[in-house]
């Protein structure tokens, strides 16, 4: 269960900084530079990973979280950088994730000792 809170959080931090960097901007943004293209790079990366890692059980206990999005998601920034739709990223920030990110907390707090 350690290592369940650890992914746990390693995923609230890394929805709650795509939001943040996300923010109000879209592609025409000139706040959408380099650097924040590359932190949303990482921080999708790390939510992907995490999520892949997170154990069976609690998954299963927590069948509503979309566990496969961000793992599909996260390949596909890794195998195929070149070609990822910033639109996509965008839109993931804006629309899914603060969805997930409540449900994460609840599985968090189901789980805290």
């Amino acid at each position: 269960m350690q290592r369940d809170l650890l992914l746990l959080s390693e995923i609230i931090g890394a929805i709650e900084r795509i939001i943040q960097i996300a923010g109000d901007v879209d592609l025409e943004s000139p706040e959408l530079d380099r650097d924040r293209i590359d932190a949303l790079l990482w921080n999708f990366t790390v939510l992907g990973e995490a999520s892949n890692q997170v154990s069976d059980d609690i998954k299963t206990d927590h069948a509503d979280v979309p566990w496969s999005d961000p793992v599909r998601l996260r390949n596909r920034i890794v195998h195929g950088y070149w070609s990822v739709d910033l639109d996509v990223l965008l839109a993931t920030a804006h629309n899914d994730l603060p969805a997930m990110l409540l449900s994460i907390r609840a599985a968090r707090e189901g789980i805290e000792p």
